[in-house]
């Protein structure tokens, strides 16, 4: 936990900043450790050392918060995305699905903010933390639209197509993987409903397999 009486000391730019990393970096180790939505703003206070007031100077929401990392979050899986199918000079659509699909279920959390952005993270910042993640999502998304382009092809709208199916997918797969304890209980002891467990990764696959196949297929 950071020093209370440290950031009550801090005046310059750069303590701002370092203050608006600690309240993130506090988010982030939270949110793995419990998942997104048990997580308060009073939780992410108490773990940086501040009183809740307080912290609201920096961020004006715990939804701004975790839609900073999601913004940042798009930023680490599109670079490794990226690196993945740089390494190809051409691919087979199951060789690029499998890229999306393994880079994405390593990400667990990444998931868990795919799912949270669209239903409430967007729902309760200003207009302008909206505009300033969507433009974050536009710029990776033209980057990793321009490997699909050179790897198979793909037209701008077939890219944009595939990385929503991907992203959206991978958000709700993600859910479906982890019930909780209760219903993972549930789900375990009846045999009729082990169906409810997914495991992210291959699903994820096939389902882009089968999306990019179909595209390739229909592309003139």
């Amino acid at each position: 936990m950071t020093d209370q009486a440290a950031f009550q000391r801090a005046r310059s730019a750069q303590a701002k900043q370092a203050r608006e990393t600690a309240i993130l970096d506090a988010a982030r180790d939270l949110a793995g450790r419990r998942g997104i939505r048990e997580v308060t703003l009073t939780d992410i206070a108490a773990e940086v050392g501040m009183h809740k007031s307080a912290l609201l100077r920096y961020f004006e929401t715990r939804e701004q918060i975790f839609l900073d990392l999601t913004a940042e979050g798009w930023r680490e899986w599109s670079a490794a995305l990226c690196a993945d199918l740089a390494q190809h000079e051409q691919a087979a659509p199951a060789v690029v699905a499998d890229a999306f699909a393994a880079t994405l279920s390593a990400r667990p959390m990444f998931c868990d903010l795919l799912a949270q952005a669209p239903l409430n993270l967007e729902r309760n910042v200003s207009t302008e933390a909206v505009r300033a993640f969507k433009l974050v999502t536009l710029e990776e998304v033209a980057r990793i639209g321009g490997e699909l382009h050179r790897l198979l092809d793909l037209t701008e709208a077939q890219a944009v197509d595939t990385l929503a199916t991907a992203t959206s997918m991978a958000g709700a797969l993600w859910q479906m993987a982890t019930p909780g304890p209760l219903l993972r209980q549930l789900y375990t002891s009846d045999p009729r409903l082990g169906h409810a467990l997914v495991e992210v990764e291959p699903r994820l696959r096939r389902v882009l397999t089968a999306l990019l196949i179909g595209l390739r297929a229909g592309t003139p």
